[in-house]
Protein backbone atom coordinates (compact mmCIF):
# COMPACT_ATOMS: atom_id res chain seq x y z
CA UNK A 1 0.00 0.00 0.00
CA UNK A 2 1.56 3.93 -1.01
CA UNK A 3 2.05 5.98 1.90
CA UNK A 4 -0.92 8.23 0.79
CA UNK A 5 -3.84 5.53 0.80
CA UNK A 6 -1.85 4.40 4.43
CA UNK A 7 -2.13 8.48 5.12
CA UNK A 8 -5.53 8.57 3.80
CA UNK A 9 -6.61 5.68 6.12
CA UNK A 10 -4.68 6.86 8.83
CA UNK A 11 -6.95 10.04 8.83
CA UNK A 12 -10.20 8.36 7.94
CA UNK A 13 -9.70 6.52 11.43
CA UNK A 14 -8.75 9.29 13.18
CA UNK A 15 -10.81 11.90 12.14
CA UNK A 16 -14.12 9.25 12.89
CA UNK A 17 -12.81 8.42 16.62
CA UNK A 18 -10.96 11.95 17.71
CA UNK A 19 -13.94 13.46 16.53
CA UNK A 20 -16.32 10.58 17.84
CA UNK A 21 -14.66 10.58 21.39
CA UNK A 22 -12.27 13.17 22.01
CA UNK A 23 -8.94 13.01 21.22
CA UNK A 24 -7.50 12.23 25.08
CA UNK A 25 -9.64 8.95 25.05
CA UNK A 26 -8.47 7.27 21.60
CA UNK A 27 -4.64 6.20 21.78
CA UNK A 28 -2.60 5.00 18.32
CA UNK A 29 -3.73 1.58 19.17
CA UNK A 30 -6.95 2.17 18.32
CA UNK A 31 -6.14 4.24 15.34
CA UNK A 32 -4.51 1.32 14.48
CA UNK A 33 -7.08 -1.13 14.66
CA UNK A 34 -9.66 1.09 12.86
CA UNK A 35 -7.40 1.92 10.02
CA UNK A 36 -6.63 -0.96 9.55
CA UNK A 37 -2.72 -0.37 9.31
CA UNK A 38 0.00 -1.97 11.72
CA UNK A 39 1.36 0.09 14.72
CA UNK A 40 4.55 0.56 12.79
CA UNK A 41 3.18 1.87 9.46
CA UNK A 42 1.26 4.42 11.54
CA UNK A 43 4.25 5.30 13.36
CA UNK A 44 6.05 5.70 10.35
CA UNK A 45 3.36 7.78 9.11
CA UNK A 46 2.98 10.23 12.49
CA UNK A 47 5.71 9.73 14.66
CA UNK A 48 3.66 11.18 17.49
CA UNK A 49 -0.61 11.72 17.81
CA UNK A 50 -0.18 15.07 18.17
CA UNK A 51 1.43 14.97 14.54
CA UNK A 52 -1.64 12.84 13.29
CA UNK A 53 -4.17 15.41 15.28
CA UNK A 54 -2.79 18.41 13.91
CA UNK A 55 -3.15 16.49 10.11
CA UNK A 56 -6.76 15.85 11.01
CA UNK A 57 -7.31 19.33 11.93
CA UNK A 58 -5.95 20.68 8.75
CA UNK A 59 -7.90 17.61 5.88
CA UNK A 60 -10.62 18.61 8.50
CA UNK A 61 -10.71 22.53 7.98
CA UNK A 62 -10.60 22.37 4.35
CA UNK A 63 -13.36 19.73 3.80
CA UNK A 64 -15.60 22.11 6.57
CA UNK A 65 -14.55 25.07 4.56
CA UNK A 66 -15.39 23.55 1.26
CA UNK A 67 -18.98 22.51 2.32
CA UNK A 68 -20.00 25.71 3.61
CA UNK A 69 -18.76 27.76 0.26
CA UNK A 70 -20.49 25.30 -1.45
CA UNK A 71 -23.78 25.96 0.30
CA UNK A 72 -23.15 29.58 0.57
CA UNK A 73 -22.26 29.86 -3.50
CA UNK A 74 -25.98 28.51 -3.89
CA UNK A 75 -26.90 31.93 -3.04
CA UNK A 76 -26.22 35.31 -5.37
CA UNK A 77 -28.13 37.92 -3.00
CA UNK A 78 -24.96 39.61 -1.00
CA UNK A 79 -27.26 39.63 2.01
CA UNK A 80 -28.75 35.92 1.73
CA UNK A 81 -25.02 34.24 1.47
CA UNK A 82 -24.51 35.82 4.95
CA UNK A 83 -27.49 34.39 6.31
CA UNK A 84 -26.95 30.89 4.50
CA UNK A 85 -23.83 30.78 6.93
CA UNK A 86 -26.29 29.78 9.53
CA UNK A 87 -28.41 27.83 7.53
CA UNK A 88 -25.70 25.42 6.96
CA UNK A 89 -24.86 25.36 10.43
CA UNK A 90 -28.41 24.60 11.35
CA UNK A 91 -27.92 21.36 8.51
CA UNK A 92 -24.23 20.51 10.06
CA UNK A 93 -26.01 20.19 13.67
CA UNK A 94 -28.64 17.96 12.74
CA UNK A 95 -25.66 16.01 10.80
CA UNK A 96 -26.51 12.45 13.00
CA UNK A 97 -22.27 12.28 14.25
CA UNK A 98 -22.21 16.24 15.24
CA UNK A 99 -20.27 16.60 18.24
CA UNK A 100 -20.03 19.91 17.86
CA UNK A 101 -17.13 21.68 16.49
CA UNK A 102 -13.87 19.94 16.29
CA UNK A 103 -11.05 22.90 16.40
CA UNK A 104 -13.02 24.17 19.69
CA UNK A 105 -13.20 20.76 21.66
CA UNK A 106 -9.28 19.69 20.04
CA UNK A 107 -8.23 23.51 21.84
CA UNK A 108 -10.56 22.18 25.10
CA UNK A 109 -8.17 19.12 25.29
CA UNK A 110 -5.08 20.26 23.85
CA UNK A 111 -5.00 24.26 23.37
CA UNK A 112 -2.98 24.69 26.45
CA UNK A 113 -0.28 22.03 25.72
CA UNK A 114 0.12 21.94 22.39
CA UNK A 115 1.70 24.61 19.85
CA UNK A 116 0.96 21.99 16.87
CA UNK A 117 -2.94 22.13 17.67
CA UNK A 118 -3.31 25.60 18.89
CA UNK A 119 -1.45 26.49 15.49
CA UNK A 120 -4.29 24.47 13.67
CA UNK A 121 -7.07 26.00 15.89
CA UNK A 122 -6.13 29.36 15.52
CA UNK A 123 -5.78 29.21 11.48
CA UNK A 124 -9.10 27.30 10.81
CA UNK A 125 -10.82 30.08 13.13
CA UNK A 126 -9.00 32.80 11.48
CA UNK A 127 -9.65 31.39 7.82
CA UNK A 128 -13.49 31.16 9.19
CA UNK A 129 -13.53 34.94 10.35
CA UNK A 130 -11.75 36.07 6.71
CA UNK A 131 -14.73 33.93 5.10
CA UNK A 132 -17.17 35.43 7.04
CA UNK A 133 -15.76 39.17 6.22
CA UNK A 134 -15.49 38.43 2.53
CA UNK A 135 -18.83 37.94 2.77
CA UNK A 136 -19.98 41.19 4.60
CA UNK A 137 -17.31 43.06 2.11
CA UNK A 138 -19.40 41.53 -0.69
CA UNK A 139 -22.91 43.09 0.98
CA UNK A 140 -21.22 46.43 1.23
CA UNK A 141 -21.66 46.09 5.10
CA UNK A 142 -19.36 47.53 7.15
CA UNK A 143 -16.18 45.49 8.53
CA UNK A 144 -17.12 45.51 12.16
CA UNK A 145 -20.49 42.82 11.17
CA UNK A 146 -17.93 40.14 10.03
CA UNK A 147 -16.68 40.07 13.55
CA UNK A 148 -20.29 40.14 15.30
CA UNK A 149 -21.52 37.53 12.92
CA UNK A 150 -18.50 35.48 13.99
CA UNK A 151 -19.12 35.41 17.58
CA UNK A 152 -22.67 34.31 16.73
CA UNK A 153 -21.83 31.38 14.60
CA UNK A 154 -18.56 30.03 17.20
CA UNK A 155 -21.85 30.79 19.80
CA UNK A 156 -24.37 28.79 18.03
CA UNK A 157 -21.66 25.72 17.21
CA UNK A 158 -20.96 25.65 21.00
CA UNK A 159 -23.93 25.44 21.93
CA UNK A 160 -25.13 22.87 19.52
CA UNK A 161 -22.44 20.98 20.56
CA UNK A 162 -23.56 20.95 24.03
CA UNK A 163 -27.09 20.73 23.70
CA UNK A 164 -27.18 17.89 20.74
CA UNK A 165 -29.84 20.43 18.95
CA UNK A 166 -29.75 22.67 15.99
CA UNK A 167 -31.62 25.53 17.34
CA UNK A 168 -28.55 27.28 18.55
CA UNK A 169 -27.91 27.73 14.50
CA UNK A 170 -31.81 29.02 13.83
CA UNK A 171 -31.63 31.54 17.27
CA UNK A 172 -28.00 32.75 15.94
CA UNK A 173 -29.99 33.00 12.13
CA UNK A 174 -32.33 35.17 13.27
CA UNK A 175 -30.09 37.61 15.29
CA UNK A 176 -27.85 37.48 12.15
CA UNK A 177 -31.03 38.85 10.00
CA UNK A 178 -31.75 41.77 12.98
CA UNK A 179 -27.91 42.83 12.50
CA UNK A 180 -28.23 42.82 9.08
CA UNK A 181 -31.24 45.07 9.28
CA UNK A 182 -29.60 47.31 11.45
CA UNK A 183 -26.82 47.67 9.81
CA UNK A 184 -29.24 48.27 6.43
Amino acid sequence: MDSEVARDRALDAAEKLFYGRGIHSVGMDDIRSTSGLSLKRLYQLFPAKEQLVEAYLERRDVAWRQRLATHVDRCTDPRERILSVFDWLRLWFLEPDFRGCAWINSYGELGATSPRVLAQVRAHKQAFRAYVAGLVADAELPEPLGGQLCLLAEGAMVTAGIEGSAEPAVQAGLAAGLLLEAYR
